[in-house]
C-alpha cells in the first residue's frame, strides 16, 4: 500500500488532532482517517456542550 497523497502540513495537523504518530497517519487508509477525524470532532462537540450546560 502506498502512502496517502496528502501534504506534510495536513498530515501534521491530523497527527496532532488524533494524537497519532505521523508515520501512522501517512499509512492509514483514508477512509479510516476520515472516520477517526469525525469521531474526534464529535467528542469535542460533546465536551463543549457538556461544559456549556454546566455553566
Amino acid at each position: 500500500m502506498r502512502p496517502n497523497q496528502i501534504s506534510l502540513e495536513t498530515a501534521q495537523m491530523i497527527s496532532k488532532k488524533l494524537n497519532m504518530p505521523l508515520e501512522h497517519v501517512m499509512h492509514t487508509p483514508p477512509h479510516i482517517l476520515m472516520e477517526k477525524l469525525k469521531r474526534a470532532e464529535l467528542s469535542e462537540t460533546e465536551q463543549q456542550e457538556s461544559t456549556d450546560q454546566e455553566e
